[in-house]
């Protein structure tokens, strides 16, 4: 199901969900916190101040200036009334000369003050080195009137929004780091668990974050040791098993060299039993081991083919060999070039004397691929040719233990790869491996 454009945006995972939960809550509080000192501390203070102010304005206006007379008698008589107090009188040319064109308007205020005038009024806030509020008064609306505050400027209230930024910047690198914390015992286990999944066992994961997390971290670290001890069981019984066989049917073989010239074919077919025999206890260790001591390096699937073409070069029957320019990938070797062995094995076994080996690069992953003309198989019965113990239909005969493809599987799983089988157009069945890059 294809996700909208808002899905997409959603974190998913607990700790993105967490930093956007602690987000949003720190965010919210900011919010809260300054309109709370906004309507508290700083709305109060601007009322008194406008108090002030229009109390200011109607002692100019007390005597009853006259409004009838020239402007400029006016502008002159209003501000030799405030005797120096800082507050000056503009007509309309001289305040926007002074700059009233550049004030911002506040309605808010410009309501309180014809409130407070009894009239309507204008009220406009000039910020910058000097805090500067000019009033347009409704008992002379031809002038302006600016009342610089020199103890209040923007610098005086940028302290408070400094402060909020710096407390909420603070919370959420505290919250990162919170959630960070409580989520790193979970990114341990799910690498641990991806390793124990590939057939590796790493050491115990120490215990720490949550009681739940603490409760997880231990029962998983006691399921990996127990899947380890199983594995190293398994392994001992087997390599037991493989001792045991091999020492009576050496006393066979050397049997068999007994037999009469005139029974060769009975001492030919016991030989061919023995070697099958042989060849199955080796399927059974190789499954049970996994390679597991051998490291991953860089390696060049190329030479692995062309050695294991090298090697199959005697067989009868023809043999195509199609190499891509590859890069370097790191690998087993041994257990890819064991997977490499086992498809051509399979192709020679089951198909018609035509083998092709391919390597492939599709700029995120190398592969490479074995087809032959043979049959094919039943698409059915694909998806269980992978499981232990299981080999292909009639079409394909029966030979083997049936565990091959189980640790072609195994391995490419190791090495995070994916393997496909299909049957091909022209006849025949096409082995796929995928490896990625790194």
């Amino acid at each position: 199901m294809k996700k909208s454009w808002w899905q997409r945006l959603i974190p998913h995972s607990s700790f993105s969900q967490t930093v956007v939960l602690i987000g949003c809550l720190l965010l919210t509080n900011q919010i809260v916190s300054y309109i709370s000192v906004a309507v508290y501390f700083i709305k109060p203070s601007y009322q008194q101040i406008n108090q002030l102010i229009a109390r200011q304005i109607k002692l100019l206006f007390i005597d009853g200036v006259e409004v009838g007379r020239e402007h400029l008698s006016m502008v002159d008589a209003l501000n030799a009334k405030v005797r120096g107090d800082g507050i000056k009188i503009y007509n309309q040319k001289q305040a926007r000369e002074a700059g009233v064109d550049k004030a911002t308007y506040y309605s808010y205020f410009s309501s309180q003050m014809s409130e407070y005038l009894g009239g309507q009024a204008e009220v406009r806030i000039a910020q910058g080195a000097e805090f500067q509020i000019w009033i347009r008064p409704p008992q002379a609306p031809s002038i302006w009137v600016k009342v610089p505050l020199n103890d209040i400027s923007e610098q005086n209230l940028s302290p408070l929004t400094l402060y909020l930024m710096v407390i909420g910047a603070l919370s959420v690198a505290g919250g990162w780091w919170f959630a960070r914390k409580q989520n790193l015992p979970l990114k341990r286990l799910q690498t641990s668990a991806l390793a124990v999944s590939r057939g590796e066992y790493p050491a115990a994961l120490p215990l720490s974050g949550s009681s739940e997390i603490i409760a997880v971290t231990k029962s998983f670290n006691q399921m990996s040791y127990s899947m380890e001890q199983l594995e190293h069981d398994k392994a001992l019984l087997m390599a037991g098993i493989s001792h045991d066989l091999r020492t009576p049917l050496t006393r066979i073989r050397l049997a068999s060299e007994m037999i009469n010239d005139q029974d060769e074919y009975l001492k030919e077919g016991i030989a061919h039993d023995i070697e099958d025999m042989d060849a199955i206890i080796n399927q059974f260790i190789d499954y049970i081991r996994q390679d597991q001591s051998s490291n991953h390096e860089q390696a060049q699937i190329n030479d692995l083919i062309k050695d294991v073409a090298d090697s199959e070069a005697n067989r009868s029957g023809v043999m195509e060999v199609d190499l891509a320019q590859l890069p370097m990938i790191p690998i087993q070797t041994v257990a890819i070039k064991r997977v490499i062995s086992n498809f051509v094995e399979n192709a020679f076994r089951y198909g018609n004397g035509w083998v092709k080996i391919s390597s492939q690069y599709n700029g995120q992953q190398v592969g490479f691929s074995v087809e032959d003309d043979g049959p094919g198989i039943d698409e059915t019965q694909i998806p269980k040719l992978f499981e232990p113990f299981t080999q292909g239909d009639t079409a394909r005969g029966s030979i083997g233990s049936g565990l091959g493809l189980a640790i072609v599987r195994r391995i490419v799983d190791r090495h995070q790869g994916k393997v496909v089988l299909s049957n091909r157009k022209e006849g025949g069945l096409h082995a796929q491996v995928w490896l990625p890059l790194e």
